[in-house]
């Protein structure tokens, strides 16, 4: 067990880390730095499954417990098409405020007693001396940035252009709205996360962006624009850009974030800073707490850090490629939303549901929604579907590759 941590990123994976060592380890010296200053934090409300609720109970229950306490319920998805909309019911889903999130873990953290320090930003060329030092600040890790070299980063961006917004209008359910417009589609995801606010998040492919001019507007007249097009599922509730100065939100294209290894020396990635999976899964900050746990139990497992840190990385990184792949083939279903908006609703949100698959690009639609309906009801073409869909995709991906480098 490491007698001195510290950790650069008060986000909920340093913080969880440092509760899990707390309580693994009492006499373990621990400081979280965080840049910004406290009650400072931006991302509206987060999204979790009940998986995650029962590790999280597993590792700390007193925090679990407020967790689960300030978190709102759902398990419905809406889809609203155009003038039409579809319901389904699903798997309960849970929401709670990353504002809320962070106050619970720093409050747990500091009695177990570990020093929280806000406003304190580590400096990646002279860290302070520790046997364990944890970058957990962000995509953007000023530590992992100094080795990147080492960590093998490899940084890809999307192609679909994104707004996250907040919202007055509290969802009762998983909500999508798709709105059409002369220059194309764009469309929102919204979903509750308590004190009577949404999260929104708003994408649309970059000819609709520049088109509709929402390259060239400020941030009111931005929100203003949208809550016109989603006025239908707003119900005249505002759209809520950034608390603090202007309000101004940044459109952005989304950066998939991978490295080679997750450790050098004593220095070891956590949450953002070692991986980043697109936002249609919902499943940044569950994966980051779930980096937490995984570390705190390879430290416990494992006398020598860097045995204890090459297993952290290992098992993590097989553990994501799933992940990473259902998030890819989210990301390229929406870069291709036209495919299937001329379906019927209820088959479209059935598609929409089956976006992580590998094999629906390469199939028409409706004939995967007949395929998948069938093998919903009977388990050897369950089986099947799941055999022959990662097959057939890369079959068909090499098969389209050779013909484009046809000469």
């Amino acid at each position: 067990m490491c007698v001195k941590v510290v950790c650069a990123g008060g986000g909920p994976a340093g913080l969880y880390l440092s509760i899990l060592l707390k309580r693994q380890d009492p006499s373990c010296d621990i400081t979280v730095h965080e840049r910004n200053r406290e009650g400072s934090t931006y991302g509206w409300g987060v999204t979790y499954w009940q998986g995650l609720l029962d590790r999280l109970r597993d590792g700390d229950p007193e925090s679990a417990h407020a967790v689960e306490a300030h978190s709102v319920r759902w398990s419905d998805g809406v889809a609203h098409i155009g003038d039409l909309t579809t319901r389904h019911h699903g798997d309960q889903g849970f929401g709670i405020g990353r504002h809320r999130l962070l106050e619970i873990l720093t409050e747990r953290a500091r009695a177990l007693g570990v020093r929280v320090e806000f406003g304190s930003a580590l400096s990646a060329a002279e860290p302070p001396a520790a046997d364990l030092l944890v970058a957990a600040d962000g995509v953007h890790s000023a530590l992992r940035g100094r080795h990147a070299d080492r960590f093998g980063t490899e940084i890809r961006h999307g192609r679909n252009r994104y707004l996250w917004l907040g919202t007055t209008k509290v969802f009762d359910a998983f909500t999508f709205a798709f709105t059409e417009t002369p220059h194309g589609w764009i469309w929102c995801y919204g979903y509750g996360y308590g004190d009577g606010h949404s999260t929104c998040v708003v994408e649309c492919a970059p000819h609709t962006w520049a088109g509709l001019g929402l390259d060239r507007l400020g941030p009111a007249g931005t929100r203003a624009l949208l809550e016109r097009l989603f006025a239908r599922v707003l119900d005249g509730h505002p759209l809520l850009g950034r608390a603090d100065g202007d309000g101004a939100t940044p459109w952005l294209t989304f950066r998939t974030l991978t490295n080679r290894t997750w450790h050098h020396g004593n220095l070891v990635l956590l949450g953002d800073a070692a991986h980043t999976t697109h936002y249609s899964i919902g499943a940044g900050t569950t994966l980051a707490l779930e980096d937490a746990i995984c570390l705190a139990g390879a430290l416990r497992a494992h006398t020598a850090l860097p045995h204890a840190l090459a297993a952290y990385g290992h098992e993590r990184r097989a553990a994501l490629l799933p992940v990473q792949s259902a998030a890819r083939h989210s990301a390229q279903w929406y870069e291709n939303l036209p495919r299937y908006l001329h379906l019927p609703p209820h088959r479209m949100f059935a598609l929409l549901g089956q976006r992580h698959s590998p094999l629906l690009p390469y199939v028409p639609p409706q004939v995967y929604y007949g395929l998948d309906k069938a093998a919903g009801s009977v388990e050897a073409l369950r089986r099947l579907k799941r055999w022959l869909g990662p097959r057939a995709a890369r079959a068909l991906q090499a098969r389209t590759t050779a013909h484009r480098n046809r000469p």
